[in-house]
């Protein structure tokens, strides 16, 4: 079931007529644009103090973001429109950038490379003569230089994968020592990298359910009900589940976005989070060989995340009463389009909240169910697909998850050889070391703006004075008080968190009130230091950076980091802002580094990373004391059940 509503919060995305009439609107106002583009058109953020005093019943000021590519210039403009008044109010030409890849350049690599003779008559010398089942991939191009090619030019690097049949999984047969320069803006192929032919692997990677063999028979039906309908609400994007209320949409760069959330504690409604998102990955691959040592891909800015959401299916993707959200995306045209069930919520039993028996007293104890609402989106970039989930629980805590599957990518290598670099996985296939690295942008509201963050460490004291027997524990809190001193790293030894406290207003213990957030304790980014990568994507060298807000630092690695030496978060905490009592801006990086396994082929079970942000003092006592008892105990006191276990049948 999908439930949508015309806009009727300040976060609502742009409808599909508000997309045309934006599009309509710049074309008019800019006649002298010959072959306009638009790789992005969004809502323009609304200010923050419009969003906290939004009042449901009052009229929307609306207005576009866009950014607009004119082919026969290769310029690129920024766009915002008033859509109350029909009118650009700004214009601006951003000189020396390249907008994200669009999905119309990625759609055409097929027919550039088979059209061209050179391409052909090197397809030929690596064994591949049969072009109609070709696959052609594309890799962002960063700024590593290539022989001959103008470094202002609008490139995109692809290699090739061969196919048997059109559902073929081409990735079980790369072909090895060839990859392709595509001029985007000229639709040709502007040069040609290639090493000795290496033999396409020999086996198919197909994993559906026809190219397997038999299937288990012993999986017996699991259904979830809720016969009463779920426990949340839905209006417009607007969720209220158990005292949250949250909103969430698609962004076309950001992809799933969880915004405007707070908790109802009595009769106060209480800021938690203004806004979270993924402001930008890269997936760095760790092989220096000549069809690989340059792929590395920022999946936000380089292709928009948001354009590659799909639709999800029930009973596949989500189990039990689901509710769906569907996204308005604009292509490259500027002609919007609908995917359908983007976005599904959904309630999900969490085992146990929490429980104590009091053995003393009598045989049963009191124990509560957990539950969680989960607001989640998947997202396919090519070979992997990511799944990100929020989840709202019943005591106040709020977890992220995002769920890594799909294909791993594949390298072909000479019978025989041992790939130094990633992981056999099938003869001749080699699947090469990468690492996945999120940056999670948390633009947290703990009882208002003006918050303060402590990084918090759990330290043990020397013996002393003090500490006579050596078994002190104390909790080291430091303040990170300006942008010079905000570059932060996790401690799993000192199980560092980093608390998010609102010093005016204080609990019942005289205590500033606060959310923590409890890391994912993972690596950061592998590349060398001086590496151009690391440049790129200093965000990921450490775990945690913390800005003052700004509504123009949106993307940890800038704004346009397709073909760009770098930008962003590296160069913004060099303005060293004051960050105490202030509105203040969390930048999480998390992640993997993926050494695959054979088992990780021909499709990767899933892989899991994510982080928390738990109540540390919000609230004055636990919240959940008034979940009720599971409806099987009325009571709430639980005893153990002496019936005889049901004979089992095998």
């Amino acid at each position: 079931m999908t439930l949508q509503s015309p806009a009727s919060h300040p976060y609502d995305p742009l409808s599909a007529t508000e997309i045309e009439s934006a599009v309509a609107i710049v074309r008019a106002g800019k006649p002298q644009l010959t072959t306009p583009r638009f790789p992005l058109v969004r809502l323009d953020h609304p200010d923050k103090q419009s969003v906290r005093d939004h009042d449901p019943e009052s009229p929307l000021d609306r207005s576009a973001f866009l950014v607009v590519y004119d082919r026969a210039d290769a310029a690129a403009y920024e766009a915002r429109v008033d859509l109350n008044a029909g009118t650009i109010t700004s214009w601006t030409h951003v000189p020396g950038v390249q907008p994200a890849i669009m999905i119309e350049e990625i759609m055409a690599l097929d027919d550039i490379v088979k059209k061209d003779a050179g391409a052909v008559a090197a397809l030929a010398r690596h064994g591949v003569d049969d072009l109609d089942l070709l696959q052609i991939d594309p890799w962002s191009t960063g700024t590593l230089p290539i022989d001959g090619i103008d470094a202002r030019r609008r490139i995109i690097r692809a290699s090739a994968y061969v196919r048997t049949f059109p559902e073929d999984n081409g990735y079980a047969r790369p072909v090895g020592n060839l990859v392709f320069v595509i001029d985007c803006d000229e639709q040709s192929v502007a040069a040609i990298i290639e090493g000795d032919p290496i033999p396409v692997p020999p086996e198919s990677g197909n994993y559906d359910a026809g190219s397997v063999g038999p299937l288990r028979t012993d999986l017996r039906p699991l259904e979830i009900t809720q016969p009463d309908g779920p426990s949340f609400t839905l209006d417009g994007h607007v969720i209220e589940w158990q005292r949250w209320r949250l909103h969430a949409h698609i962004d076309t760069v950001e992809g799933l976005v969880i915004s405007d959330v707070s908790y109802l504690d009595g009769e106060r409604r209480r800021s938690v989070l203004h806004r979270a998102s993924i402001s930008e990955m890269v997936v760095p691959y760790g092989d220096t060989s000549d069809d690989f040592y340059f792929r590395n891909v920022f999946d936000a800015g380089e292709y928009n995340l948001g354009k590659t959401v799909g639709s999800l299916s029930l009973g596949c993707d989500c189990l039990g009463e689901i509710r769906y959200l569907d996204a308005v995306l604009a292509d490259e045209s500027g002609t919007p389009h609908t995917v359908t069930n983007a976005i599904c919520l959904h309630e999900e039993d969490y085992g146990i909240l929490w429980k104590h028996w009091n053995f003393r007293y009598a045989d049963q104890a009191e124990v509560r169910r957990s539950r969680r609402l989960v607001v989640s989106a998947i997202h396919t970039i090519g070979n992997y697909e990511y799944g990100f989930f929020w989840y709202f629980y019943l005591d106040g805590t709020i977890q992220f998850e995002a769920k890594l599957t799909g294909i791993v990518q594949t390298r072909a290598i000479a019978p025989g050889a041992t790939p130094r670099f990633g992981t056999i996985v099938a003869p001749q296939l080699d699947a090469p070391n990468h690492q996945h690295l999120f940056n999670m942008r948390l633009d947290l509201e703990i009882d208002g703006p003006d918050n303060t963050v402590v990084e918090v460490d759990a330290v043990g004291l020397p013996t002393g004075p003090d500490n006579p027997y050596g078994n002190a524990i104390v909790a080291r809190k430091t303040p990170i008080g300006n942008e010079r001193d905000s570059r932060r790293m996790c401690d799993p030894l000192t199980a560092r968190t980093w608390k998010i406290t609102n010093p005016g207003v204080l609990n019942r213990h005289g205590e500033p009130v606060a959310y923590k957030l409890v890391p994912f304790v993972g690596p950061t980014l592998l590349a060398a230091p001086d590496s151009d990568l690391a440049r790129r994507a200093e965000f990921a060298r450490s775990h945690l950076w913390v800005t003052r807000y700004s509504p123009t630092e949106l993307h940890a690695a800038g704004d346009y980091p397709n073909q760009h030496p770098g930008d962003g978060i590296g160069e913004w905490v060099k303005q060293e802002r004051d960050l105490l009592n202030t509105d203040v801006v969390l930048w999480h990086t998390f992640g993997t580094s993926h050494l695959p396994r054979p088992e990780d082929w021909p499709i990767m079970p899933c892989d899991y990373v994510g982080f928390s942000l738990k109540p540390a003092g919000f609230f004055d006592r636990n919240p959940s004391l008034d979940v009720p008892p599971p409806a099987h105990h009325g009571s709430g006191h639980c005893a153990p059940d002496h019936e005889p276990a049901a004979e089992q049948t095998p």
